[in-house]
């Protein structure tokens, strides 16, 4: 046993002689140094949160401008809820199967590869000419927005388990923060490229170059520097390879039939869902109801997207210090309370009737829903180590049908006042954070209940691998 506790420790040392970072037994980081590059780890970690930026700031390059476009197409508000709808639509189902994706080919060439087929869709958005083609590209251009399930599949794939929410957090969450810097820099885009004696019905289809080339750009890097895991190019480890064969059918039923990812899912989906949901429509509420111009209300939904730099990792950080403190019963108690808060202040924001007043409830909202993203990913890596690829996806594709609910339901026609739509969004949002409460690790315990401490207690060596391999099925 001694000789036996010997060589893991040798093995160990051998591991953190070959890294920049310290790392634990799988070779996963350990640490999260925000300011190096140093490969593999972290250099991963900053190709995958600035490809997903580049998503997020495509796929809501088009909201900041939809002032001029709907002018220039003659779009109903119907019709532009539509397109807002669309565009979460076409990351549902291209979520769900990034997942299986991942855990087949790895996340470097999945997120390569899936920006390389939308960004030519987001130029394409200059050549629209009526309401049918204005939807048909929203919806295409949503497909890009599955690469947050690969981004996060890749941290859990560097970082441990000591810090992986934390890492989980800022990459999702500096990555969240294109779809803010987009409010602010296409209006002034549009307004550089009018500079020049260009007519606005070109310029803003002009203006839909740079978030293309961006999105090109970005692919490239991942493909040229990514690495998939901290070994090497991505392959199933040979733990799974030789000791736990398994079809990826298997995988993906196992993750399927796991509650854990449906009840996360249903979380998720209000509170990014509803992010995307205020990210599209925000600007355009600013622009309406109190009357500032497009600039201005450019400024103001850029602020509550990149609210990202600091709230969504700040959930992350916050999951990973009550699990120190509390278990996985702090993770869900946090995940809980920020969304509830969440909740809260969306009903509040849609009450308010001042213009600063509506600013400030609404950057206190931005905190919260974005922090309790980040607390909700700082659940999902501990749900299945096996399909793990298939709970992200499950998860992230509820994230967006989030969206496409609250898009439908609440702004898509005219049946409700944008600011009635905006309460009521916070009312769903306090209902359907209630399922929390139901989830359960017999390892760890639940909100209410503590850990089933027999839960493998009978089992040693081998088996308890195996028994850790196949947690949660």
């Amino acid at each position: 046993m001694e000789a036996k506790d010997a060589d893991e420790e040798q093995v160990l040392k051998d591991h953190r002689s070959m890294f920049a970072l310290p790392v634990d037994a799988d070779q996963k980081a350990t640490e999260l140094r925000l300011f190096s590059i140093a490969p593999p780890h972290m250099l991963a970690f900053h190709l995958a949160w600035l490809s997903l930026f580049s998503n997020f700031f495509s796929t809501f390059s088009i909201p900041p401008l939809l002032a001029v476009i709907r002018d220039d197409l003659n779009l109903t508000d119907t019709d532009t809820g539509h397109a807002g709808t669309a565009a979460f639509l076409g990351s549902i189902f291209s979520r769900i199967a990034m997942g299986p994706i991942c855990d087949l080919l790895g996340p470097r060439i999945a997120i390569a590869t899936l920006s390389l087929l939308t960004a030519p869709v987001i130029l394409s958005t200059s050549l629209v000419s009526s309401p049918n083609s204005f939807i048909a590209i929203r919806f295409i251009a949503g497909f890009s927005l599955a690469n947050f399930v690969a981004n996060q599949f890749w941290m859990s794939c560097m970082f441990s388990g000591c810090v992986v929410g934390l890492a989980n957090g800022f990459s999702a969450g500096w990555a969240n923060m294109g779809s803010g810097v987009t409010q602010l820099v296409m209006p002034l885009i549009y307004s550089l490229i009018m500079s020049f004696n260009v007519q606005s019905f070109a310029a803003w289809r002009l203006a839909f170059i740079v978030p293309a080339v961006f999105q090109v750009v970005t692919a490239i890097l991942v493909l040229m520097f990514g690495q998939d895991l901290p070994s090497g190019s991505y392959k199933r480890s040979q733990k799974v390879e030789n000791k736990f064969k398994e079809s990826l059918l298997s995988v993906i039923s196992k993750g399927v039939k796991n509650y854990r990812a449906w009840i996360l899912a249903l979380t998720y989906a209000f509170s990014f869902g509803v992010e995307l949901t205020t990210d599209n429509i925000i600007a355009q509420y600013f622009y309406d109801r109190f009357n500032v111009n497009l600039e201005v209300a450019g400024i103001i939904a850029a602020s509550f997207g990149m609210a990202n730099f600091f709230s969504r990792p700040s959930g992350g950080l916050v999951s990973d210090k009550l699990a120190q403190r509390f278990g996985m019963r702090g993770r869900l108690w946090g995940l809980w309370v920020a969304q509830t808060v969440a909740g809260c202040l969306c009903l509040l924001l849609g009450r308010v009737n001042s213009l600063w007043g509506s600013i400030l409830v609404m950057c206190a909202f931005s905190i919260f829903v974005q922090a309790a993203a980040g607390l909700t990913f700082g659940v999902v890596p501990f749900v299945s180590k096996r399909s793990l690829g298939v709970v992200s996806g499950i998860t992230g594709g509820g994230g967006t049908m989030g969206a496409v609910v609250t898009q439908l339901l609440l702004f898509s026609g005219t049946k409700f006042s944008k600011q009635t739509s905006i309460s009521l969004m916070g009312v769903m949002m306090i209902v359907c954070t209630l399922p929390v409460s139901l989830i359960y690790f017999p390892q760890w315990g639940g909100m209410f209940c503590g850990p089933s401490y027999s839960y493998g207690d009978h089992l040693s060596g081998p088996e308890t691998e195996t028994n850790h391999y196949h947690l949660l099925e």
